[in-house]
């Protein structure tokens, strides 16, 4: 500054000193009798002052501005201007977030995302977030991304549902910056609704096509997707450094460009799932003429199996177990295929992990268990069995690190051998692991929670299951289903940091969903007490 009153005099130059610092990037810091000045004058930052039109607009030009917005905004909040300027964010300046997923308190959770969201600018981020980096470059308004970012959770710690609560706080915030109504009305759409499409990329069946049609009305248009888009993707990685590997990348971006080509195709477009099947089979079945099968062996061969097994597998996983369980023959052993997924469809970059074997009651339990003693992570379980009882079973698995488990022979072969022994198991199952117990669990005392409902639709259950993460879960999992009776049909694996939220789709043993409310309750209550003594246990 050039003089000692000059904030007396100006009281707007308050916010102007870091507008002209987003612009000129020449500029390298404040001096110290600047950062002083500026303490002192932290009182005129009052009610008068947040209303005047000109430091408004100053603070929606520092939005805007070319230059190390997240720099400023932090030397804002160090400086105590931003926590004066926006009450709302001072208020949530060193809130502790007690979960065991979040990393950071609330502000600087809430800068981070900002920072992110400024890192898709550049070239070097395009490797690790390409779609983002393509979003970022074509938004119509990209400040109003950052006002996103700014107030998707600026009223946790306010009680109820923060998501909603912060639309109020929101549209406060855009009414007193002179925002138009749309521009008001996407702020406050993706502060509501900025949990959701990581909860749909990560907790429902996205290889559905009717899953994504029912997102693609939910967004409406492309304008909103690309917005959601870039916010999720800051947010996840500014909320804990594990939560962002290649399969959650691989998942987000599957919804991402599946939602986009659908609203390319029109909404009004119904979406028909037997000719979704239908197609696949019949680029299967040609795929596979190629290698000299006909429609009779091929039909054969899939046996009449579950028609969700040609909604969740690309046409190359169909074609690379087909021919497999064809050379494979009448062995009475498993057949296990084991391979990094690049296929054309999408790469999830992860491992697959095919089991082709008689039903059994307790093969979920032997698999999850081998991999648990394997020290690998499952991230996706797809169910399905054939007219005569055969398995046509697929995990998805990351290692330790959350990378693919490579494709070193030897190691394939061990975790080959490791199944099948497992398979051949016969009694009850329990991981014999050596991963580490979360150093969290021994802080927090989170309890189990467990949420069941009928989709009547489709005639499943669907049973929701979040705990602290721990070696063996889902072997104390696999074994209740196996005690009272009930059929996996598929799974949604999701770790956030220390804790897990997982999506389970069971059945009873007429394959229908479950009614029975005796048989939910029993459920409810043998998971609660098994997960929770399991924490116990593994903490002590």
């Amino acid at each position: 500054v050039t003089h000692d009153r000059v904030f007396e005099e100006t009281p707007s130059a308050l916010l102007e000193l870091f507008v002209i610092m987003g612009n000129r990037a020449e500029i390298e810091g404040v001096r110290a009798s600047t950062i002083r000045l500026i303490s002192a004058n932290l009182h005129r930052i009052d009610d008068r002052f947040r209303a005047d039109p000109e430091v408004t607009r100053l603070f929606m030009d520092l939005l805007r501005s070319t230059e190390h917005l997240f720099s400023q905004l932090r030397r804002m909040e160090r400086y105590g201007i931003l926590g004066a300027y926006l009450p709302e964010f001072g208020r949530v300046i060193g809130q502790m977030q007690f979960d065991l997923f979040h990393v950071y308190t609330v502000d600087a959770h809430t800068l981070q995302v900002v920072r992110n969201m400024r890192r898709f600018r550049y070239r070097n981020q395009e490797q690790k977030f390409p779609i983002a980096a393509h979003i970022h470059r074509r938004l119509p308004k990209v400040e109003l991304l950052y006002i996103a970012g700014l107030y998707h959770d600026i009223a946790k710690g306010m009680g109820g549902d923060h998501s909603e609560l912060g639309v109020d706080i929101a549209r406060n915030f855009c009414a007193r910056h002179d925002l138009g109504t749309w521009d008001t009305n996407l702020v406050c759409w993706l502060v509501k609704n900025h949990l959701v499409m990581s909860a749909t990329a990560q907790r429902k069946d996205i290889f559905d096509p009717e899953v994504v049609h029912e997102f693609a009305i939910f967004v409406g248009d492309q304008v909103r997707l690309d917005y959601l888009y870039a916010l999720t993707v800051a947010d996840i990685n500014a909320t804990n450094s594990t939560l962002w590997n290649s399969w959650r990348a691989s998942l987000m971006s599957q919804l991402y460009l599946d939602t986009k080509r659908m609203l390319r195709q029109g909404l009004e477009k119904v979406v028909d799932k037997s000719e979704y099947i239908a197609e696949v089979r019949n680029h299967a079945i040609e795929r596979l003429s190629e290698h000299g099968l006909t429609s009779e062996e091929i039909l054969q061969l899939w046996d009449s199996v579950d028609e969700d097994y040609f909604v969740r597998e690309s046409v190359s996983d169909i074609v690379w177990h087909t021919l497999a369980i064809r050379k494979h023959g009448e062995s009475e052993e498993p057949l296990i295929l084991i391979q990094n997924d690049f296929s054309e469809r999408y790469n999830t970059g992860a491992t697959h992990i095919f089991i082709h074997a008689l039903q059994e009651e307790a093969l979920f339990a032997a698999s999850v268990t081998a991999f648990d003693n394997l020290d690998l992570n499952i991230v996706d379980a797809r169910i399905a069995s054939s007219g005569s009882g055969v398995t046509f079973d697929t995990f998805v698995v990351l290692d330790s690190k959350g990378n693919p488990i490579g494709d070193d022979p030897a190691k394939l072969e061990r975790i080959r051998k490791a199944l099948l022994e497992q398979i051949a198991h016969k009694g009850k199952f329990k991981a014999r692991t050596n991963r580490r117990t979360p150093r969290l669990l021994k802080q927090f005392d989170v309890k189990t929670e467990v949420s069941i409902s009928n989709d009547l639709i489709n005639d499943l259950t669907m049973l929701e299951v979040t705990t602290p993460d721990r070696p063996g879960l889902l072997s104390v999992v696999a074994n209740i289903f196996i005690e009272l009776g009930i059929v996996l049909q598929s799974a949604k694996i999701t770790t956030l940091g220390e804790r897990v939220e997982d999506v389970f789709y069971i059945v009873d043993q007429n394959h229908q969903a479950i009614r029975n409310q005796a048989l939910c309750e029993t459920l409810q209550k043998r998971l609660c007490e098994e997960l929770d003594h399991h924490v116990q246990k593994v903490v002590a």
